[in-house]
């Protein structure tokens, strides 16, 4: 992952470690792979290790930010969706080691996000204007944060959109769950099996959309004839089973958050940035 040594190298070697720290919960979101490819892009041509950092569900209350070699190992860090609290921040702060936010924010440091609320509204009109009215949701289940999760502001956003549109959307047709293909395939089984079932469900993410195909194929349900069905990501699990999907751009928010901290780590004196990536809706087969 390092670059070959030159001029820059040297210089750098005397000034610094060489190295960035990338956190995320890579193994729970397998999207989060895709950002990471971002990052080494963004490096490849500059003299520094990549050092990741893999850690627990970004729905979990507490990441081991604590465990990180701040003093004397990394000179910068990136850390996407993990909850960033005011103890981190002083922790980071102190440390005086430059961060850059990815999926999460804090005032004092500079973020790369998307707006999750808005993704919900794009899924959400998509589905109103297949001329769908009963829709269900399936959002990954929030375990002891105090934040607010891009999960709940996705719902947020889809709920706002059916309100405006005049319709609603009752809390049965809202399911819950742990992150992973079968508890989303329990959930929307149970949404299928209700007396009016949804005819449309939006996912929290591509992974728990798949989870409700398998659902609709288990109680034999045509998609998109009986139910439509809409992730979030454009992850290549949807590309390869035709998912209608919200798509963020994983590689770009990757190399966009590596080239904000390496300019941070060039001039600690520059302003901190505020970037907000857009979303667009990948229409295939399930809608």
């Amino acid at each position: 992952m390092s670059a070959p040594l030159t001029a820059e190298a040297v210089t750098r070697a005397r000034r610094g470690i060489g190295r960035i720290g990338v956190m995320a919960p890579f193994t729970s979101y397998p999207s989060f792979a895709r950002r990471l490819n971002g990052v080494l892009r963004a490096t490849r041509d500059r003299p520094f290790d990549v050092v990741i950092y893999d850690q627990e569900s970004a729905a979990v209350t507490s990441p081991s930010l604590s465990s990180i070699p701040l003093t004397r190992q990394l000179d910068g860090l990136i850390i996407i969706a993990l909850p960033f609290d005011d103890a981190v921040a002083r922790r980071l702060i102190q440390h005086e080691l430059p961060a850059v936010l990815l999926e999460t924010r804090h005032e004092g440091f500079s973020s790369i996000s998307i707006d999750d609320a808005e993704g919900g509204r794009l899924a959400a009109e998509l589905l109103l204007r297949r001329g769908h009215t009963r829709l269900g949701c399936v959002i990954e289940q929030k375990r002891g944060q105090k934040r607010t999760l891009p999960a709940e502001e996705r719902l947020e956003g889809f709920r706002r959109a059916v309100s405006a549109a005049g319709h609603s959307l009752p809390d049965e047709l809202v399911r819950e769950v742990s992150y992973g293909v079968e508890p989303a395939r329990r959930a929307a089984s149970s949404l299928f099996g209700l007396a009016e079932p949804p005819t449309a469900v939006f996912a929290y993410d591509d992974v728990l959309a798949t989870g409700v195909l398998r659902a609709a194929r288990d109680r034999g349900l045509r998609v998109p004839k009986d139910v439509a069905v809409v992730g979030f990501d454009d992850s290549d699990l949807a590309d390869y089973l035709g998912l209608t999907t919200v798509r963020q751009p994983l590689e770009e928010s990757g190399e966009v958050a590596a080239r904000t901290l390496l300019g941070q780590m060039s001039d600690p004196s520059a302003s901190l940035q505020r970037i907000t990536l857009g979303l667009s809706v990948i229409e295939r087969s399930t809608t």
